[in-house]
């Protein structure tokens, strides 16, 4: 165990829980806030973390989080908001006012570096509210200058056992026969999450990555339509996969909205006007990223999710 401590918003996720455990196996010293500490069960037994129950929202909550910290990584995103404009209270409060809030904090520990996990989509001018609160996000951390130093990263969909993007579709494969495609053409490039846990060890050891943006990508790029297939092929399902024009499925995704937890929502479904895929190298530092093919039989497998 060395004495580096390193603060990790959102990691009780799916990505954060990665990271967290990518960290600790370098021997560093974990801090992770979370409103419901049993969403971070899996991680009490790695030694080194240090699960807090927090509100990451509240500023002096964040500077007693940040005090002794050498470093942090902000993974917390949401991927629904009421909406509003230029983009909804949900989405401000996480993809916004917090990393404004975190830089704060961290300046004020003296702590020398934040890892930033964006997304691939982040635009100032993307078409929907999710995608320029990402950009806006993106402004305030840089607007914090190098006190402390940043990294963003920005990585495409993420797959991995638990994610919320193929396990979603092999959940709706499971009950309905037909599933029409809001974006089916839209092409994705899929990371592992693992690699996203490398990229962010990698970051935090590296200072030539201070002040440097990174997309993160897989070896791959599909449409949604051949993903969606993917997955009904791996798990042994046939069904009817076509697309649907953009009106037909913001109507659809409307009533989905409807739902206590909605699978997609309109907001998704202008996301989808724009290709999420990576314009250079699909990893910093040379990395080789992991096929999805390689991953995703062992947590989607023949039936297993039946």
């Amino acid at each position: 165990m060395n004495d580096r401590r390193i603060l990790v918003t959102g990691g009780s996720g799916f990505i954060g829980s990665a990271v967290v455990a990518r960290l600790v196996e370098q021997g560093c010293r974990v801090r992770v806030p979370t409103r419901e500490p049993k969403r971070a069960r899996r991680l009490a037994d790695l030694d080194g973390v240090e699960i807090i129950e927090a509100d990451v929202h509240d500023d002096a909550t964040l500077a007693r989080l940040a005090q002794g910290c050498e470093a942090a990584v902000n993974l917390v995103g949401v991927l629904h908001s009421r909406s509003g404009e230029p983009w909804g209270p949900d989405f401000d409060a996480a993809h916004v006012a917090l990393p404004r809030r975190l830089v704060a904090a961290l300046k004020a520990a003296g702590s020398a570096h934040l890892v930033h996990v964006s997304a691939l989509g982040a635009d100032e001018n993307g078409p929907s509210e999710y995608q320029r609160s990402k950009s806006a996000g993106e402004a305030a951390v840089r607007e914090g200058g190098d006190a402390p130093a940043w990294t963003i990263l920005r990585p495409s969909v993420v797959f991995g056992p638990g994610d919320s993007f193929l396990n979603l579709f092999a959940q709706l494969t499971k009950f309905i026969p037909v599933l029409p495609l809001a974006g089916a053409d839209t092409r994705f490039q899929p990371v592992f999450v693992g690699d996203v846990a490398d990229v962010v060890a990698r970051c935090l050891d590296d200072k030539a990555a201070r002040g440097q943006t990174f997309e993160l990508a897989g070896p791959t790029v599909y449409t949604l339509r051949e993903l969606v297939l993917y997955v009904c092929q791996t798990t042994g399902r046939r069904r009817l996969v076509f697309g649907l024009p953009e009106p037909l499925g913001l109507a659809q995704a409307a009533t989905m909205e409807l739902l206590p937890n909605p699978p997609m929502s309109r907001d998704n479904v202008r996301s989808l006007r724009v290709d999420n895929v990576a314009h250079d190298a699909p990893l910093p530092f040379g990395l080789t990223p992991t096929a999805l093919e390689d991953v995703a039989p062992g947590y989607l497998g023949r039936g297993a999710n039946d």
